[in-house]
C-alpha cells in the first residue's frame, strides 16, 4: 500500500486523490473512557464531552451501510476503558468486520487495548509501541491504622465474611475471604482475557494464556508470538483515498428501521451508587457517594415511563453499580419485577450488591464476562469518632432517647444497639437471598453459597446460574426484542422521567449537586454495596 501521512490527505480539497470522488477507507479514533450511554440528565448532558458507547455503535452502523466504503482503520489510543466496556467495542468491531475490512492500530498495548482491538481482523502497532501486558491486578489501600492514629475507629457489622465494602476502613490489612474471592475474580478476568485472544488469534488458549508470562516487551515479540498482525507506523496504514470520520459524516446515510411502527425498546440506566430520592452527581471523591448516583425516584419513574409508553414493548435495564441503599434497591426492584412488560437486565462494569439485587426478576440477564457481579451481601457501621473527640476538644452531649442516635460517631454501639442493627442487617440479608432465590429459581440455601457477600466474575456467575448469556448492550437489546416479538433493527429510546416542578431541570440538578453527603450511614440504615475502589489494571 502506497505511504501517506494523514495530514497529507486533508490539505487539498476534498482530501482526495483526482478522479476519486468519495474514500475507500476511515480513520476512525477510539480513545477514552467509553460510558455507555448520553447522561440521561440535561446538566450531564450539557456538560460531557466524553464519546459513548452508544455514539460509536451509531457510527459503526452508518459504516456498515456505506457501500463505498473497503475498510477501516481503528485507532486506539489512551483508551482507559474498563475490561467490560473494551468487550463491548471488541463486539462492535467485529460486527464493524463481517462488512468491512478492520485493521486496529494500536500504539499502546495493554490488557484492555488489546480486547478491543481482537474484534479487529488485523492489528498493528507501531515499532516503539509501549507493551504492557502484565494480566489483571487490584490494589486497594487499608486505612484501618491510618485511622487509628488520628483518633477513629470504625464499626463494621457485615453479611457475610466476603462482604469487604467497609473493611478497608475497619482494618489494616485485607483478610482472607476478601483476598480468595479477589484472586479468584481476577482469575476469571485473565479467563476471559485468554479466551478472547485465542479465538481471535486463531491459537490454542495456552499459547494466548503464555502471552501473559511477562516476555513481550516490544511490538516485534507481540508479533512473533502471534498477538499482532503487523508492525508499521500509522502513515503505513493509510493509502490516498484515506479520511478522518469527520470528515465523511456527509457521505454517511442515517440508519433506520424497516418496520419502525411495530414499537420500540426502552432504555433505563442504572448508574453509580444507587440511593433514595432523585439520581444525581457528586463531584467531589468522596467514600462511598462520590460521582453519579443512581436515584430511586428517577429510576422507578423512568421504568414507570417505559410501562406507560404504548409503543414500548420491552424495556432494557442497563445496570453499572456496585450498589448502595437496601431501600432504593428494593423499590427499584419492586418496578422491574411488576413490569407488565418484559425487563431484561444487561450489565455493565459493576452490577453487585444492589446493583446485583435490582436485576433478580428480570425476565433475562445478560452479563460481560468482564463484569464484577453477584456480592449479595449486607453492610452497615459507621466511624467512631470518641478518640478524636477527645483529642481535639470536641464533647457531643445527648439529650432524649439514645436510639435516636444509633448512627452517631461520637461513640461505639453498645451491645444492645450491635444486636438490635445486627438483626437489622439480618432480615435485609434474608430478603436479599429471598429474592435472588425466587428471581433465578434457586433454593435458598443455594443462594447463601453463593452470596455471603462474595463476588464473581460475568463467566463465573453465569456457570453458577446468578446470570443468564454473556453479551453486552447490543445482546441485549437483542434479547429484549426477541421477547416482545418485534424485528431484529426495532429502534430504542433512553427513558428519562417527565418534566417536573416550575424550574428547568438543569437547574433543579445543579442545585442538587451543590447538596454535599459526606457519609451515608444515619441517612441509609442499611446496604448492599461493594466497594468501588476495586479498580482493575
Amino acid at each position: 500500500m502506497p505511504l501517506f501521512s494523514l495530514p497529507d490527505l486533508i490539505k487539498s480539497s476534498g482530501g482526495l486523490p483526482n478522479g476519486v470522488t468519495r474514500p475507500t477507507w476511515v480513520v476512525l479514533d477510539v480513545t477514552g473512557a467509553y460510558p455507555e450511554r448520553q447522561p440521561s440528565t440535561p446538566l450531564q448532558a450539557l456538560l460531557n464531552r466524553t464519546d459513548t458507547l452508544e455514539a460509536l455503535e451509531a457510527r459503526i452502523e452508518k459504516l456498515r451501510g456505506a457501500d463505498w466504503l473497503h475498510g477501516v482503520l481503528v485507532r486506539i489510543s489512551e483508551f482507559t476503558a474498563a475490561p467490560a466496556t473494551a468487550h463491548a467495542i471488541r463486539n462492535l468491531l467485529a460486527y464493524l468486520n463481517e462488512k468491512k475490512r478492520v485493521v486496529a492500530f494500536v500504539p499502546q498495548l495493554t490488557m484492555t487495548s488489546m480486547i478491543a482491538a481482537s474484534g479487529a481482523k488485523d492489528i498493528a502497532a507501531p515499532e516503539s509501541a509501549d507493551v504492557m501486558l502484565g494480566g489483571f491486578a487490584v490494589e486497594p489501600t487499608f486505612l484501618g491504622e491510618f485511622l487509628k492514629k488520628r483518633g477513629i475507629e470504625f464499626e463494621n457489622l457485615r453479611i457475610r465474611e466476603y462482604k469487604a465494602a467497609l473493611t478497608r476502613f475497619s482494618q489494616e490489612h485485607m483478610d482472607d475471604a476478601n483476598r480468595e474471592q479477589l484472586q479468584a475474580y481476577l482469575d476469571g478476568l485473565e479467563g476471559a482475557w485468554v479466551q478472547d485472544m485465542a479465538q481471535a488469534r486463531g491459537v490454542e488458549a495456552s499459547v494466548a494464556a503464555g502471552w501473559l508470562s511477562g516476555t513481550i516487551t516490544s511490538a516485534q515479540g507481540a508479533l512473533d508470538a502471534g498477538l499482532i498482525t503487523r508492525v508499521a507506523y500509522e502513515d503505513e496504514l493509510v493509502g490516498p483515498a484515506t479520511q478522518p470520520m469527520m470528515a465523511i459524516v456527509d457521505w454517511l446515510v442515517p440508519t433506520k428501521p424497516s418496520n419502525p411502527k411495530a414499537g420500540r425498546v426502552a432504555v433505563v440506566p442504572v448508574i453509580g451508587t444507587i440511593v433514595t430520592g432523585k439520581s444525581r452527581t457528586n463531584p467531589l471523591p468522596l467514600p462511598l457517594l462520590g460521582g453519579p448516583q443512581a436515584g430511586s425516584d428517577t429510576v422507578v419513574a423512568a421504568l414507570k415511563r417505559a410501562v406507560d409508553d404504548k409503543a414500548t414493548k420491552a424495556i432494557v435495564l442497563y445496570v453499572n453499580s456496585g450498589g448502595g441503599s437496601a431501600l432504593a434497591s428494593d423499590l427499584m426492584w419492586r418496578e422491574v419485577q411488576r413490569s407488565s412488560k418484559p425487563v431484561v437486565v444487561v450489565m455493565g462494569e459493576y452490577a453487585a450488591s444492589g446493583g446485583y439485587y435490582v436485576a433478580t426478576h428480570a425476565k433475562h440477564i445478560v452479563a460481560s464476562p468482564y463484569t464484577l457481579t453477584g456480592s449479595i451481601g449486607v453492610v452497615t457501621g459507621k466511624p467512631v469518632l470518641t478518640e478524636f473527640n477527645r483529642r481535639h476538644g470536641l464533647n457531643p452531649e445527648r439529650v432524649g432517647r439514645s436510639s435516636a442516635l444509633l448512627y452517631s460517631a461520637s461513640r461505639k454501639y453498645t451491645d444492645e444497639e450491635r444486636d438490635h442493627v445486627e438483626r437489622g442487617i439480618e432480615e435485609v440479608y434474608d430478603r436479599f437471598t429471598s429474592r435472588v432465590a425466587e428471581g433465578r429459581g434457586l433454593t435458598q440455601e443455594r443462594v447463601n453459597e453463593l452470596g455471603r457477600g462474595r463476588i464473581w466474575s460475568g463467566a463465573d456467575a453465569l456457570e453458577r446460574g446468578l446470570v443468564d448469556e454473556l453479551g453486552d448492550l447490543r445482546l441485549g437489546l437483542q434479547r429484549a426484542r426477541e421477547l416482545a416479538g418485534l424485528p431484529h433493527d426495532a429502534p430504542t429510546w433512553n427513558v428519562t422521567p417527565k418534566n417536573r416542578g416550575p424550574l428547568p431541570e438543569f437547574v433543579q440538578e445543579a442545585a442538587q449537586a451543590a447538596t454535599v453527603q459526606v457519609w451515608p450511614f444515619g441517612r441509609e440504615r442499611v446496604l448492599t454495596w461493594l466497594d468501588q475502589d476495586l479498580k482493575v489494571r
